[in-house]
């Protein structure tokens, strides 16, 4: 993996029109850490707006899901994060006795020793297994094993794509599916920017922080020379397109070292991190139109800030 991550981040630097770095290093151990303090700011609705949903709504979901007692499920969690908001659905499975296992996936082993950890704790039958791997390599492993899936794939971790590569993934994830397997899809709908904003630049710089860490993971794993303090946070969101951008800004002309790869940066140059996709209808419409994918039911909060689509295998 660090072969593949030095890799990501030569090509991404070595862009001529806009340089980039790949979203998914941000969670080293210490980024796992300020990604769980960023859930819980009070500019961060979108843990607690999807929280709602699986705690509160938790029927409606089962309802949706519309499952068989005769049946064998696996429900498979995308990018498992801490597993609060996930164990009100696994508690409702437990407690009307479906026959089923939990596998979370992440490329964060630290993310899967905690959620394993937790639901050791507060679901102590669940049996768990947990799969560090990448996404499509953990479902293909698993697609023959007889069960019907169930995969989750919350937070609207899908906004991390554009849309074209959003449609890519749901169609490669329906390929891994059979018939009748169903998805949860999580997304954050499209708000005003003074509600949206804060929540990727928050007062007390713990999303800078986050952001910037992907600097020092850089230098202490691959060995380069990133000043951080010649570097900022930049986030923006264009309410018209619905995509929240976070950037690195440099604030000063400067080089950076890695390996035998040198790297120009003009004052104020920005690097591209992270895609943060806002949604409706129309959009999520789009995106399943190509694929074999199917919206069957839609749960929002109450504020109506959060969606979580149940989708369907055709």
């Amino acid at each position: 993996m660090l072969e593949q991550f030095k890799k990501e981040v030569i090509e991404g630097l070595s862009k001529i029109t806009q340089k980039t770095l790949p979203s998914k290093y941000f969670y080293d151990k210490k980024g796992d850490g300020l990604f769980v303090k960023i859930t819980r700011l009070p500019e961060y609705y979108l843990t607690r707006a999807e929280m709602e949903i699986f705690q509160e709504k938790t029927s409606e979901i089962m309802a949706a899901l519309e499952l068989d007692n005769g049946k064998k499920y696996s429900v498979v969690e995308l990018g498992a994060g801490d597993g609060s908001k996930t164990v009100h659905l696994l508690r409702e499975l437990i407690k009307r006795n479906y026959d089923f296992e939990y596998l979370p996936v992440d490329i964060s082993s630290n993310a899967l020793d905690g959620i394993k950890n937790f639901l050791s704790t507060e679901l102590p039958t669940l049996v768990v297994k947990p799969s560090h791997n990448e996404y499509f390599k953990a479902l293909e492993n698993l697609k023959q094993d007889g069960t019907i899936k169930i995969i989750l794939f919350l937070g609207s971790n899908i906004g991390n794509l554009m849309d074209d590569q959003a449609t890519e993934f749901i169609y490669q994830l329906g390929s891994s599916l059979y018939k009748g397997d169903k998805i949860i899809l999580g997304v954050d709908l499209k708000k005003a920017k003074e509600i949206i904003l804060p929540a990727y630049d928050d007062n007390q710089g713990i999303t800078a922080e986050f952001n910037l860490n992907l600097l020092d993971r850089i230098n202490k794993e691959l060995g380069s020379d990133f000043i951080r303090a010649n570097f900022i946070h930049a986030p923006v969101y264009d309410e018209e397109e619905g995509i929240a951008k976070s950037y690195i800004k440099s604030l000063v002309k400067q080089s950076v070292i890695l390996e035998n790869h040198e790297f120009n940066f003009e004052k104020d140059e920005l690097i591209h991190t992270e895609v943060s996709r806002k949604y409706d209808d129309q959009v999520v419409k789009q995106i399943l139109s190509r694929t074999d994918i199917t919206w069957e039911h839609k749960i929002t909060d109450d504020n109506n800030l959060f969606a979580d689509y149940i989708l369907q295998r055709n």
